[in-house]
């Protein structure tokens, strides 16, 4: 992106069928137990990155995981890769702590993630 910076992939939420058997699986891999734990969603945080663990999709509906590329500014972000062709999923909304989220879909169907933390 030539008008806003990507930061790079930092968060990669996964939905799963089973939250405790993904949780166990994630604990292991990762190294680290959940800093988020609930029953609607599980957060670790490990090497700079955030691993979400989604029952069921949660309201995105996810089937695939979602990688979020986080960008300094989100509105430039989503304009830019508009432009080039992909196609606005879900537009720009705060997910909480003034942390914005927006999905968007390639030319080829692949499911992208943009996030600005303010």
């Amino acid at each position: 992106m030539s008008g806003s910076a990507t930061l790079g992939i930092k968060t990669v939420l996964h939905p799963v069928s089973d939250l405790a058997a993904a949780k166990a699986v994630y604990t292991a891999l990762l190294g680290v137990p959940p800093q988020q734990d609930g029953p609607y969603y599980v957060g670790f945080e490990a090497g700079g990155q955030h691993i979400g663990l989604i029952p069921d999709g949660g309201p995105q509906g996810l089937t695939v995981p979602l990688a979020y590329w986080h960008v300094t500014d989100i509105q430039a972000g989503l304009a830019e890769v508009t432009a080039a062709g992909a196609v606005v999923k879900e537009p720009v909304h705060d997910v909480g702590g003034g942390r914005l989220v927006a999905t968007l879909v390639d030319p080829d169907g692949n499911l992208l993630g943009l996030l600005q933390d303010r």
